[in-house]
């Protein structure tokens, strides 16, 4: 049992496959090394980008991320809200379904990870990932919780967007996903930043699904397989922490009310049609003034 969050109850070989058209071996594996080298390249970039000013290198950031999927053959398209610019300073959450996630939210509101320790471990994404000033947290001890959320909180009050996916384990997407624990959302309030939801959607989710003991391996293998994969990536309004006109009116300001609306907001329960409407709106802009872009990535 996890500090931050239970077990999610999707599988490998209940969740993780894809039945739809799938590319030749030759042209995966080609599109498997293209993604890699271009991981590599991102490594080796890592360390000099870091000494750029923060516009720079938020623009070098998000055309990395956008393309790692480009190279394994996933067609993104992001929306976002027409009255929601970024900002530093804000802790980003997300709905969780695969590791593609992680790069789909960089290449819009790039910012520094939230992650589990054993990620650090990974081979490559790992090194990968303390080069991008991750925070790792150790999700198994009960004792490590306030130190974690003080360190988040730490980030937010320097100026940093945190990124982090609440539900705290991968769920494969064929369902509404796991509550979003409150922990996290502490540190914004004890910050006084915002939270902003984004919604992350895929159209073939069983083939992007990392759930369980999935091998990474085996899901890369699976993604570059699968032929017209797609991404959606919302990018909602942002959710002053404490504000009590964003608090559902079953709760009290507190970090548990203010999970419940960004889970509310990702799942999109609490959009009427105008609203609705309007995130699905496509707005355009401009990477200059260090926005996210609204567009679509092939």
């Amino acid at each position: 049992m996890s500090a931050w969050l239970p077990v999610a109850p999707c599988t490998p070989q209940a969740c993780a496959r894809h039945t739809g058209a799938a590319r030749s071996p030759l042209p995966a594996l080609l599109r498997l090394l293209a993604g890699c080298a271009w991981t590599l390249l991102g490594v080796a970039c890592a360390l000099p980008v870091r000494l750029l000013p923060a516009p720079a290198r938020g623009w070098l950031v998000r055309r990395w991320a956008r393309g790692v999927p480009r190279t394994l053959g996933v067609r993104v398209t992001v929306r976002v809200h027409p009255y929601a610019p970024g900002s530093a300073g804000e802790l980003v959450v997300a709905n969780h379904i695969s590791w593609l996630d992680i790069p789909l939210v960089a290449s819009v509101l790039p910012g520094r990870m939230l992650a589990k320790s054993e990620v650090g471990r990974w081979p490559l994404l790992g090194r990968l990932a303390g080069l991008g000033s991750t925070l790792f947290i150790d999700r198994d001890r009960l004792r490590a919780l306030p130190g974690a959320v003080d360190t988040v909180a730490a980030a937010l009050r320097a100026g940093s967007r945190v990124v982090a996916f609440p539900e705290g384990s991968t769920w494969c997407g064929r369902g509404s996903g796991g509550v979003f624990r409150p922990a996290v959302f502490q540190a914004a309030i004890d910050a006084e930043v915002s939270v902003r939801p984004v919604r992350i959607t895929y159209g073939t989710a069983g083939a992007v699904a990392f759930v369980g003991d999935d091998p990474l391996a085996a899901s890369l293998w699976r993604v570059v397989r699968a032929a017209g994969l797609t991404a959606e990536v919302d990018v909602l309004a942002p959710i002053p922490a404490g504000a009590r006109a964003y608090v559902p009116a079953s709760g009290g300001p507190g970090r548990r009310s203010l999970a419940r609306a960004a889970r509310a907001a990702v799942v999109g329960t609490d959009l009427t049609a105008t609203a609705r409407a309007a995130v699905d709106q496509t707005a355009v802009a401009s990477d200059r003034a260090n926005r996210p872009a609204a567009s679509v990535h092939h």
